[in-house]
């Protein structure tokens, strides 16, 4: 152990050094930018605070080197969280990143399949002191013992899997297993389903897997980013330090309700209600909404006072346009027709087709007016030159209320606008059932809607024309300011020389007025998650989606627009399905985009649950699906679930009660229970209280919603006939040591003791 503690105060002597060097480099940077731009350096300052490089240095301390292999030629590794070369930069790196080829059979090699080891070492540490070592011999002819051997192969990876949770997720670097690297390694082009149940790891495997891609193909993923979508807020919380754990701070983390730049989905609707926004028809129907936005004039008479039912006439579809200088125009239906065909031809998106309508509007009345005004009264040629022809039109284009009647027509639209008028009256577009489900008026946005957004910004799209001329003014601007300070520059040089010319190079002799007004602009420091989160736009590098089976078709639609190279890790467990717009099958969920040309890999051991717990919810589950088989779990407590039934009017004291009994002297406590009894519960037990979920404390309240992907020492169940069968068994599997349930009516199929526990 003393050998171990040496190298380790070696390899954090050295994380030091490193420190300092990202340090200075950042104080550099810094330095150059010069004391006149004080905004711009104080924005760098924070940018240095939460450097990337740096921040990966701070993250990865705790643990930093967990694992050593001892090779069959002599050689020697040392295995980490990130590699660390030494600083005189020989060719043996002091510490070698978990991700680097060399490492793989720490995780891979057997007894069977040595991999050319001769033993492997686990190291565990607090802060910088060496605590533990656990040696597993790999090859037996080797005769040597260090006296750390453990004949328990599972020994570190069973102590991992009983630790105490602390309200965030751990990483498992230390303890990959075979089938878990597998999928970690595999190649990143493609779609890649991970499924398995509850506590096979998924989640793990997928933010390794992350941190994989980004180690192996960091030039293109460091500059496209890595989205992952959770399920939640609370479950971003908890998953948010384990990249970080790994060197990797340059992910974007994000639930679907964040995605659409500017909105933040924060209300709460009924399952019904999401699971008919979710529908793939919604695509359909928003694209009819968009186009019912593209009008044609109404009936109008001619001009007022026309008395079309004395003359045997109909009033004429046109819309009355006022000009200050021609009078009224007639903006005829037939006009709006043609122009609006002309518009739609081009495919464009709704807003970019617009100034392709006010064209051709613009040209109709133009045509009419010269007609009207060139008109000769004896029946010969129009009067109006091509000049007079072009100034009607310019006058015709710089109207005011020809810009409204088009607006009128042809509106400029946001997917807000148009998002909360379909759905302030959805009339029209679906059944009656459905429209009254979605009617609202007002209200915050919730997750349902922001794929609605996202479609209809796609069927918008964004004219930046004239953002893009004002860029190119300012542009232009300090082209010419830069032009001026170089011929100032010239015009000073007064330099006389005798019978030879000049080599003093004046400024405009090495860079002109456009590379010196590039110079003056601001770059942007964002990393390419910070760029990649305010740009709806962005194509990610890869993307990896957990509890993917709850996302609705439109949800898909959203991500595959985020991902158009369909480079993709999807997680989930169909068994857990809650949502009513989730998958049936990842076939369905993927065929629409990459048909069968995705890659299926399932986890099949259950590292979370004890067998005890594992089998009372398996039994739950085979009420309704007599063919279910869980993952096998790999360690039993020797714990059976409790049960309690109590009176109606007992509940709140009954879980008070069971809180003070089970809340573990380290580890989390969660009382799952349903919405409607969270008021109850928390005015009984002020433990119980709090606002949004913080899984640092001890003991947290939840729905079986929110606590999808989550893990705690031990689980209370409230009312779980309450429960349908798939939100009951993501609930009973939460829990990595004692599960206890109340109840007040039957309990479930599946639950019901077999023995006098109740």
């Amino acid at each position: 152990m003393a050998h171990e503690q040496q190298f380790l105060s070696t390899v954090y002597a050295r994380l030091e050094e490193l420190r300092g060097e990202a340090e200075d480099t950042v104080r550099a940077s810094l330095a150059q930018l010069g004391t006149g731009r004080q905004a711009r350096v104080e924005r760098d300052v924070r940018t240095f605070e939460r450097s990337a490089h740096l921040a990966a240095l701070n993250a990865v301390e705790s643990g930093l080197c967990f694992g050593r292999l001892d090779f069959q030629d002599g050689t020697v590794r040392h295995i980490g969280r990130i590699g660390i070369r030494a600083a005189d930069a020989e060719l043996t790196p002091l510490l070698v990143d978990w991700r680097a080829p060399v490492a793989r059979p720490f995780y891979l090699a057997t007894g069977y399949e040595p991999m050319g080891l001769r033993r492997r070492r686990h190291i565990s540490s607090h802060e910088r002191t060496v605590t533990a070592l656990h040696d597993e011999v790999l090859d037996l002819r080797d005769t040597g013992r260090t006296g750390y051997e453990d004949h328990d192969a599972d020994s570190v990876l069973l102590a991992a899997v009983s630790a105490a949770r602390t309200g965030r997720m751990a990483d498992i670097v230390q303890t990959i297993q075979a089938e878990q690297d597998r999928i970690i390694r595999a190649p990143r082009q493609g779609v890649l389903v991970v499924e398995g149940g509850p506590g096979t790891g998924k989640t793990a495997v997928a933010l390794h897997r992350a941190a994989y891609l980004l180690y192996a193909e960091r030039e293109q993923l460091a500059r496209r980013a890595v989205l992952i979508v959770g399920p939640n807020p609370a479950f971003l919380g908890y998953i948010g330090e384990v990249l970080p754990s790994l060197g990797e701070t340059g992910v974007l983390l994000s639930t679907l309700g964040e995605l659409f730049p500017g909105v933040h989905a924060t209300g709460v609707e009924p399952p019904a209600v999401a699971e008919v926004k979710g529908r793939a028809a919604m695509a359909a129907v928003l694209e009819q909404v968009v186009r019912d936005r593209q009008l044609l004039p109404e009936t109008i008479p001619d001009a007022p006072g026309a008395d079309h039912e004395a003359q045997g006439t109909l009033p004429e579809p046109a819309l009355l346009v006022d000009h200050e200088q021609y009078g009224t125009l007639r903006l005829h239906r037939e006009m709006a027709y043609e122009a609006r065909d002309r518009a739609r031809a081009t495919g464009l998106p709704h807003n970019l087709a617009r100034p392709h309508f006010a064209f051709r509007i613009i040209d109709a009345l133009t045509a009419e007016l010269v007609d009207r005004l060139g008109a000769d009264p004896y029946g010969g040629p129009n009067l109006l030159g091509p000049d007079d022809a072009a100034q009607i039109g310019k006058e015709i284009a710089t109207s005011a209320d020809v810009h409204a009647a088009i607006d009128e027509l042809w509106p400029q639209l946001t997917p807000e606008q148009v998002v909360a008028d379909f759905l302030a009256d959805p009339e029209g577009y679906l059944t009656e059932d459905d429209a009254l489900l979605l009617r609202r008026e007002g209200g915050p946005w919730t997750p349902a809607d922001v794929p609605l957004l996202d479609e209809t910004a796609e069927l918008l799209g964004v004219d930046d024309s004239a953002e893009r001329a004002a860029q190119e003014a300012a542009r232009q601007e300090r082209i010419a300011y830069a032009q001026g300070v170089l011929d100032l520059s010239a015009g000073s040089e007064t330099y006389e020389f005798e019978d030879e010319e000049s080599e003093v190079l004046a400024a405009h002799d090495v860079i002109d007025a456009e590379r010196m007004a590039e110079r003056q602009e601001e770059a942007d420091h964002r990393s390419a998650a910070e760029r990649a989160a305010a740009d709806r736009t962005w194509a990610f590098g890869h993307i990896i989606v957990d509890e993917a089976q709850e996302l609705s078709p439109m949800a898909w639609r959203l991500l595959m627009r985020r991902c158009p190279t369909r480079s993709m890790t999807l997680v989930g467990d169909l068994a857990q399905t809650a949502e009513r717009s989730g998958a049936g099958s990842w076939q369905q969920i993927l065929g629409p985009y990459v048909g069968d040309r995705w890659t299926h890999a399932r986890l099949g051991v259950n590292y979370r649950t004890p067998a005890e717990i594992m089998a009372l919810a398996a039994a739950a589950r085979r009420a309704t699906h007599p063919d279910f088989e869980p993952p096998r779990s790999v360690r039993s407590t020797g714990v059976e679930p409790w049960r309690e039934r109590v009176a109606a009017d007992g509940v709140a004291a009954a879980v008070a009660a069971a809180v003070r009994r089970e809340t573990p002297d380290e580890g989390r406590l969660a009382v799952i229970a349903p919405p409607d009894l969270h008021a109850l519960l928390t005015a009984a037990d002020p433990a119980l209280a709090g606002g949004a979920v913080d899984l640092t404390r001890r003991v947290v309240l939840l729905d079986p919603r929110a606590a999808k992907g989550l893990e705690f020492d031990a689980v209370v169940l409230v009312e779980p006939g309450r429960f349908d069968d798939s939100d009951l068994y993501v609930a009973m599997t939460r829990a990595t040591q004692r599960l206890g349930l109340i109840h007040t009516g039957e309990l479930p199929a599946g639950l019901r003791a077999e023995r006098g526990s109740e």
